[in-house]
């Protein structure tokens, strides 16, 4: 079964997608990270051990959704095929220098997401039940108060994440189940609807709690064999390293006269692979971020937590991915018959023998299956802001959508509808990039804050009245003067 747009609606998408992602958004997402690097004074270099400090009391939320909880419902929607499939899409295209540019943009990324998630605490609604609402529709209405501008970011993400995406990535677990385990396609589609039910039906909660069990095993058992692969070959992890930065510079290909078009090719795929991987600047772990009790009570709090998720995503588990495939040897990567997550497979075959397949299949399971979770719990968000008080009849129809989705995804193939999200991603990533700049002023404040507390060897606590620009603008239930 193929699902396609009309004619003429191919034609306007793939233009749309052309100039968004072709031009506009790699320039404005890189731009900006490098202004809030900056803006910061690199605070996600000054302040990286504090990430992982804060990390270890994160789990403390009083009944409600936790910092760790929202870190890993993010990390479920960040970290998905394009970890295992991404990564070797962007080696195969853009040489092994396309993951140097994958670092560079995780490393400025990191400044975009702690500004994001930072506004998406600061601008949070009492949901009534110990736990928030938030995100770029909420910062935008409240912040800016442009409540169209906020709709149309509502309607693109659960367009893109709610409910194509979901698609995509039950296809793909499908795809490896029937490759890997000879499952049908409509036998799993059925399996995934039985397990993702009553998972999304228990509310945000619930997914939370999933995230928090599920995330940090399938990291760690992906990390572990990783490490394995690397103990098997330290002899090469040196040249491995050298290949890479050789080549993000072209310096492998300079003997050949091709330098410059290799290092362009290096630094197109690079920091389109890293930026759909990380999504630091989309608007959608912002979503995650404000639904946390945050601990220390304060805005930046989740702002750092979430920056860490961009470091550990990119420069952690693509890089994982990265020194399975270049340590496999150039003639694994120069392979014609593997492009995507087949080159994984193979790579990692070479290293422990045919049982490397199933492992990535069932690790594509894993990874892709938290994202659709995870990407639910951002259209529920949105759905909760576009309805209002009609907000539970609509959620259960966002839900029984959300599993046609899924069975849908598992059997179809779903070319148009993917680039039909990709266009609705890039529409809401560029209402959020100019959201957060024009709200960056306040994300700059609250960190100043944070700091001279810190400094002054207090936890910092977050009080509205310290900022006028916030005065009847954030929700007094959410954060009561102090």
């Amino acid at each position: 079964m193929n699902f396609t747009l009309p004619g003429f609606l191919t034609g306007w998408v793939d233009a749309g997608n052309g100039l968004l992602w072709g031009s506009v958004l790699i320039y404005l997402l890189i731009g900006t990270g490098l202004y809030f690097t900056v803006m910061t004074r690199g605070i996600q270099i000054r302040h990286f051990g504090h990430m992982f400090k804060l990390l270890r009391h994160s789990r403390q939320a009083s009944g409600g959704i936790s910092s760790f909880q929202a870190l890993s419902t993010s990390l479920a929607a960040r970290v998905g095929t394009g970890n295992l499939a991404g990564v070797a899409v962007a080696i195969y295209f853009g040489g092994p220098g396309a993951i140097f540019w994958m670092w560079m943009t995780a490393m400025v990324g990191m400044a975009t997401s702690f500004v994001e998630s930072t506004l998406a605490q600061a601008y949070k609604t009492d949901h009534g039940d110990n736990t928030f609402r938030g995100g770029p529709a909420r910062y935008i209405e409240r912040g800016l108060g442009l409540r169209w501008l906020a709709v149309a970011f509502s309607v693109c993400l659960i367009i893109a994440f709610g409910l194509a995406f979901n698609s995509v990535q039950a296809n793909s677990i499908a795809q490896a189940m029937e490759q890997a385990f000879s499952i049908p396609t409509w036998a799993m589609g059925l399996m995934l609807m039985a397990v993702v039910a009553p998972i999304i039906f228990g509310g945000l909660k619930s997914i939370a709690r999933v995230a928090e069990l599920v995330v940090p095993l399938m990291a760690l058992l992906y990390l572990l064999l990783a490490l394995v692969v690397v103990a098997l070959n330290i002899g090469d992890l040196p040249a491995a390293f050298m290949t890479i930065i050789r080549s993000a510079f072209g310096l492998e290909q300079a003997a050949g006269g091709a330098i410059g078009y290799a290092v362009s090719q290096a630094i197109i795929n690079g920091i389109q692979r890293g930026l759909f991987s990380n999504e630091a600047g989309m608007g959608s772990a912002p979503n995650a971020a404000a639904t946390a009790t945050t601990k220390p009570n304060h805005p930046a709090a989740q702002g750092f937590i979430q920056m860490l998720g961009v470091f550990l995503d990119t420069l952690v588990i693509c890089t994982a991915t990265a020194a399975i495939i270049i340590m496999a040897g150039p003639d694994v990567m120069a392979s014609d018959e593997a492009n995507g997550i087949q080159l994984t497979q193979i790579a990692l075959s070479s290293h422990v023998g045919e049982w490397g397949s199933m492992f990535i299949a069932v690790a594509i399971l894993l990874f892709a299956f938290t994202s659709v979770i995870a990407n639910y719990s951002y259209g529920e968000s949105n759905i909760e802001y576009l309805a209002g008080h009609r907000a539970p009849l609509a959620v259960l129809i966002y839900r029984l959508a959300v599993l046609a989705m899924v069975m849908v995804g598992s059997v179809a193939s779903l070319g148009a509808i993917w680039n039909f999200a990709d266009l609705s991603m890039g529409m809401m990533a560029l209402i959020n990039l100019v959201a957060i700049l024009l709200l960056s002023p306040i994300a700059f404040a609250l960190l100043r804050d944070y700091d001279r507390q810190l400094s002054a060897g207090q936890e910092p606590v977050f009080d509205p009245s310290r900022f006028p620009k916030l005065t009847d603008k954030v929700d007094p239930k959410a954060w009561p003067k102090r």
